[in-house]
């Protein structure tokens, strides 16, 4: 049982929820304005945009309160929901924070360096939230969990290991980001045509 309400936890899921709304309401040329300044396009940064584009690197820090739409919001604040709270209570909510944003850039930044040349916006919690998996694996190995599987319309409860729990939702989270950034990858000579045209967010 958790001894404090889990603030950092909240702050997060509340933080991303009121971004999302934000910048939902946003038409489209304006969104693309948005995430070009705020999701994480690595091409600002070690690419060729890095010439023109301003030294500004918050976006490793903002992009992890962006999503790409409703359900990646709720898978990736879902997630968070289910193993934060327990690492949370035993870190700290100051220590905790620092953790989740430590993991969030240190990802950002992989994923930048990977796709140096690359002009579509990332976005998303995965790489703050894989790290908190891996926190909870680390200090709750013999931990359980009921899952619920949906069979039709009728929900199956299952109880399940949290390490095994852990390793399927890592994977949930980090292989589909691997093979976005496969995915991304400009050919040369097509950046100011995509950044013209408007572009898609890559959401993690």
């Amino acid at each position: 049982m958790l001894a404090d309400t889990p603030v950092a936890v909240w702050s997060v899921v509340g933080i991303s929820l009121l971004a999302f709304l934000y910048q939902s309401g946003l038409p489209p040329r304006a969104l693309n304005r948005f995430l070009f300044e705020f999701a994480l396009v690595p091409s600002r940064f070690f690419g060729e945009l890095s010439l023109v584009a301003p030294s500004d690197w918050t976006p490793f820090l903002t992009n992890i309160f962006l999503h790409g739409g409703g359900l990646h919001l709720i898978l990736n604040m879902w997630t968070l929901w289910i193993f934060g709270p327990a690492v949370e209570d035993r870190l700290g909510p100051g220590r905790f924070t620092l953790f989740y944003l430590f993991c969030g850039v240190a990802a950002g930044l992989a994923h930048a360096l990977a796709n140096s040349h690359s002009v579509v916006p990332a976005l998303g919690a995965s790489g703050a939230i894989a790290g908190v998996i891996g926190c909870y694996a680390r200090m709750f190995p013999a931990a359980r969990r009921v899952v619920i599987v949906p069979c039709l319309f009728i929900p199956l409860f299952f109880e399940v290991r949290a390490v095994i729990l852990v390793m399927i939702l890592f994977f949930m989270q980090v292989i589909p980001a691997f093979c976005r950034s496969a995915a991304i990858r400009p050919p040369a000579g097509s950046l100011g045509g995509r950044i013209s045209a408007g572009f898609s967010p890559v959401g993690s």
